[in-house]
């Protein structure tokens, strides 16, 4: 161990070879001429470190011209062996006549400290500094407004106005040609979900559902649900609604008294109801006791119950004849691990497994927010949406804060948006359009165009 003389920041070299030691000193091998990323960045603590703690010298002019030595994998010098492959994503540092130029490579994390606004690394960073990742994905403006987590958003056809619901208790209304929002509305309590059906909106909120009629302005309070709303869907011109005490309720618009009936209460659940669908004349229900439940829409009766999920059902999308599930997995804590489960309905009319899509993506600890991001790890969100060409596209919104985009039915990861906090919410919009509410409270809207390597 040496001390640098320009301050206490201590020195660490290989210990093998010396003058002793029978081998080439590490100063002068010409294989430990690497310069520690780390102590770049004022934290190494390896012991002993592999590499210098010092900046490398420029090599002499050899008969008055800059070094020719050839370059491997981003060094500079001879190439005394053969190199195995070097499948590092740290940037590494040239040797050339300045020293000071690198060859970085990119990797597909967004940077945390740019997002944030403060990254010292500039070019230089080994994350991405863009909050897209693939061809075709833009990022086309963010709407400010909402203090919490973006819980819900509706955007009803044919309308010029975007609706947000968040959990800071107020729905917003955008203006979609100025971007600005035209209307803020205090609801008194959390927002647990939204959605549209013709020129209805409907909000959940707690032991209620409010109704918001865009073209008459006519405004209903929903009564029955015991909790939180999480979830809800229309089918069958009924209205369903996935409560905190793991029933569903469901009414249906009587258009001569102008007003929402009950028709009745669906149980079986014993958690939460966080997830609904519907689908080929069947409503599919996702709960917090990870289990997937199938009703008739004609008789309302559970036709199956599906229990293959370790945790919670967190969302649910049909595709064609096929059912998409997504849940919670909290047994790996080293990094993003998440499952897209296909069901497909058998000759009885049962529902099975067809596929599974696993994806891990370990994660560097520099990219973790905070512990719950560490701990809790899969899709948040699905939605389903065509690309330009007509071809499908699935959103998995991950709590890595990224929207990850899908070609079915092969499953070929076309692309990422990120945001700052995990996405929450996602919703379809016009053309190539989609939106994403994330828990800082902001709104962005993308654009997703075709494949570039498929239209070729």
């Amino acid at each position: 161990m040496d001390v640098d003389g320009g301050g206490s920041k201590r020195v660490f070299h290989r210990l093998s070879g010396g003058a002793g030691g029978g081998g080439p000193s590490p100063s002068t091998d010409p294989r430990n001429q690497k310069v520690c990323f780390h102590w770049r960045a004022g934290k190494c603590n390896r012991f002993p470190c592999p590499y210098l703690h010092r900046e490398l010298q420029p090599p002499p002019p050899q008969n008055g011209t800059a070094s020719s030595k050839r370059q491997y994998h981003g060094f500079s010098g001879d190439d005394p062996e053969p190199r195995r492959p070097n499948n590092s994503t740290w940037g590494r540092v040239h040797g050339g006549a300045g020293g000071n130029n690198k060859f970085i490579r990119k990797t597909e994390k967004l940077c945390h400290f740019w997002s944030q606004g403060n990254c010292g690394y500039g070019d230089k960073c080994k994350y991405l500094h863009c909050w897209t990742f693939g061809d075709g994905l833009s990022l086309l403006t963010q709407l400010e407004g909402h203090q919490k987590v973006v819980s819900g958003i509706a955007f009803p056809f044919g309308s010029d106005k975007l609706y947000t619901g968040s959990k800071d208790e107020t729905v917003r209304v955008w203006d979609c040609q100025s971007g600005q929002c035209t209307a803020v509305i205090n609801l008194g309590g959390e927002v647990g979900c939204m959605i549209n059906e013709g020129p209805w909106i409907f909000v959940g909120l707690l032991n209620m559902v409010k109704a918001w009629n865009i073209q008459t302005n006519m405004e209903l309070s929903l009564s029955g649900p015991v909790g939180q709303v999480y979830s809800m869907v229309v089918g069958k011109d009924l209205l369903f609604a996935g409560t905190q005490d793991g029933s569903i309720l469901a009414w249906k618009f009587n258009a001569a008294a102008n007003c929402f009936e009950p028709v009745t209460s669906l149980t079986g659940h014993s958690l939460a109801v966080v997830s609904l669908v519907v689908g080929a004349n069947r409503l599919y229900s996702g709960s917090m006791d990870h289990s997937i439940k199938v009703w008739s829409l004609e008789t309302l009766q559970c036709l199956q119950t599906l229990t293959d999920h370790s945790s919670v059902v967190m969302s649910l999308l049909c595709w064609n004849q096929f059912l998409l599930s997504c849940s919670l997995d909290k047994t790996i804590k080293a990094g993003v691990t998440f499952a897209v489960y296909v069901w497909v309905a058998t000759q009885n009319g049962s529902l099975e497994v067809t596929y599974t899509h696993n994806e891990e993506h370990v994660r560097n600890k520099v990219c973790c927010l905070d512990k719950q991001d560490r701990t809790s790890k899969g899709v948040l969100a699905l939605d389903g949406m065509p690309d330009s060409e007509g071809k499908p596209v699935l959103l998995c919104a991950c709590n890595d804060n990224s929207v990850r985009l899908y070609d079915l039915p092969s499953f070929a990861e076309r692309g990422k948006v990120f945001s700052k906090q995990e996405v929450r919410a996602i919703q379809r919009g016009p053309g190539s359009l989609f939106f994403t509410g994330d828990g800082t409270g902001q709104l962005r809207i993308w654009s997703m165009l075709a494949d570039s390597a498929s239209s070729a």
